[in-house]
């Protein structure tokens, strides 16, 4: 985060370590004292830091953040701001050197088909989906709803999106909401806080009825159910991410796959994935 440009235009000044430091600390609720046993320093060392009167040499930092649990973006601005050159690359997916890491996204999406998914980024922008995630999306809502980039979270919530069709749209937008703040709460990240702030205007159902629904196992599975052409589909989701990424995009890279949690379900999505392929095919 940058402070504001100087009244005579020129480019603001980058927020030092000791504040970036500080606002980590108390995002994740962390009083000095806290810090310094964590990371086995002394709570006059973590004070000294945060106001600058002392520097930190490279390790201090990364095991700092470390303790934080600071993401890989964030950690490479706190480097740069205690002196250091950032430590972890961050490349588009299309880069060359992102070959393999492409190949795996790939795999995971193709290897799902018939049933939908999707690749997403940390703003929760598709950066891909398989064929069945395509072509369920393309039988439900309008192609300038589907035009680049699209942000699964508008396009859940927004009344000219998916929203009039979810079944249980007052569930699905309170859980929508438990995993957007709980990324606001781990990252930090503004553009997340803007999102939310945006959805926040969006319609809201007036049933906010709590029940449990059919499939729905409370605390680990919420069903998405949804109104389509060939009758109500519902759908259970899960989400994957590279383990050990040492790239700012793989860790920001998050893989959701929608499985069928019923028959009915499972019959609709192979139905559609025959015809698109068939189409394809023509």
């Amino acid at each position: 985060m940058a402070r504001p440009a100087s009244p005579q235009g020129l480019p603001a000044t980058p927020e030092p370590f000791g504040a970036r430091l500080r606002t980590w600390r108390q995002h994740r609720h962390l009083s000095q004292l806290d810090l310094a046993d964590a990371a086995d320093v002394s709570t006059r060392h973590v004070s000294f830091l945060e106001t600058g009167r002392t520097n930190p040499s490279r390790d201090m930092v990364l095991r700092l953040c470390e303790r934080l649990g600071v993401p890989l973006r964030e950690r490479n601005a706190l480097l740069t701001a205690a002196g250091y050159a950032p430590m972890y690359r961050e490349r588009p997916l299309d880069d060359p050197a992102m070959t393999a890491a492409r190949a795996a996204v790939e795999l995971v999406l193709k290897g799902h088909e018939p049933c939908p998914a999707i690749a997403l980024d940390r703003h929760w922008n598709v950066v891909a989906t398989n064929r069945a995630a395509q072509a369920l999306l393309a039988s439900l809502v309008s192609p300038e709803q589907l035009a680049d980039p699209i942000n699964v979270f508008r396009l859940s919530l927004h009344p000219q999106g998916l929203a009039p069709r979810i079944v249980n749209l007052a569930q699905w937008r309170a859980h929508l909401f438990a995993r957007l703040h709980q990324q606001i709460q781990a990252t930090a990240d503004p553009l997340l806080v803007q999102l939310q702030a945006e959805l926040l205007q969006y319609p809201a159902p007036s049933d906010t009825e709590q029940t449990p629904l059919p499939g729905e196992l409370l605390g680990v599975v919420m069903p998405f159910c949804i109104q389509t052409p060939q009758g109500q589909l519902s759908l259970i989701s899960t989400t994957t991410i590279f383990g050990t990424p040492v790239d700012v995009t793989l860790q920001e890279l998050a893989v959701e796959s929608f499985f069928p949690a019923d028959d009915f379900t499972a019959q609709v999505l192979r139905t559609l994935m025959q015809a698109a392929a068939n189409t394809k095919a023509e």
